[in-house]
């Protein structure tokens, strides 16, 4: 299997023109794909700026001509869940035509949108990549031949993976950040290149409370390694 993973400027996305207009982005969490009808259903999640892009997103992805059919199945502040269903666009006809399939979800910002697509052959991709280069602009940013073993130990341990995912939700802003830069500033190494007087001092606190950051972050990464090495075990 050849997986690529690449930043694509379609020209005829909606949610792409959407993002390049307003102050909202994109996140698919279910897609299906209907070969008769040559339509897209999508479950997105659109995140606005606050509540007047989002509001303002909407309407624009609404009134965009691919756009066939929209509903809100949900809302709150500048978040909402929705169904859309979209037409065809050319990128997406031909990774089709050329047996390729979608490996991940998809996320639009900014005018651009991050793909994860698949193919059985190296030539298969080859040639899809050379196609949408004469109608597209796009950047491959990751390309990955995985062979059979690695993909069943990948699908095996999806769980393991989502744990470790989910860990990382779990953390706060304020959490993520220290753990981030105590990490970057080698305050993990042995010996240590930064000290928790100097973390304190980066962030303007105390360094109580830069520790209790820190042991917090730790904890929650920690139980999710836990659980994610008992999901390895099953």
């Amino acid at each position: 299997m050849i997986d690529i993973s690449m930043d694509m400027e379609q020209y005829d996305c909606p949610f792409i023109d959407t993002t390049a207009d307003h102050d909202v982005a994109f996140a698919a969490a279910h897609w299906e794909f209907n070969p008769v009808a040559e339509e897209l259903e999508c479950r997105m999640v659109v995140e606005g700026a606050d509540r007047g892009a989002l509001d303002n997103g909407l309407h624009a992805l609404q009134d965009h001509q691919q756009m066939h059919d929209i509903d809100l199945l949900a809302k709150r502040e500048n978040v909402a869940h929705l169904k859309t269903v979209m037409g065809q666009t050319d990128a997406m006809a031909t990774i089709r035509r050329n047996d390729g399939y979608v490996t991940g979800p998809f996320y639009i910002e900014n005018g651009s949108e991050l793909w994860h697509v698949g193919f059985d052959d190296a030539g298969a991709a080859d040639g899809t990549l050379s196609e949408l280069e004469r109608d597209n602009e796009f950047e491959v940013v990751a390309r990955d031949d995985t062979a059979l073993p690695t993909m069943n130990d990948v699908v095996q341990n999806a769980g393991a993976a989502m744990a470790l995912i989910d860990g990382c939700r779990d953390l706060s802003d304020v959490e993520r950040e220290t753990l981030e830069t105590a990490a970057t500033e080698g305050y993990f190494q042995s010996p240590r290149d930064t000290t928790l007087g100097d973390l304190a001092d980066q962030f303007g606190v105390s360094k109580p409370a830069v520790s209790k950051n820190l042991r917090r972050g730790q904890q929650k990464m920690v139980d999710r390694v836990v659980e994610a090495l008992s999901e390895l075990d099953e």
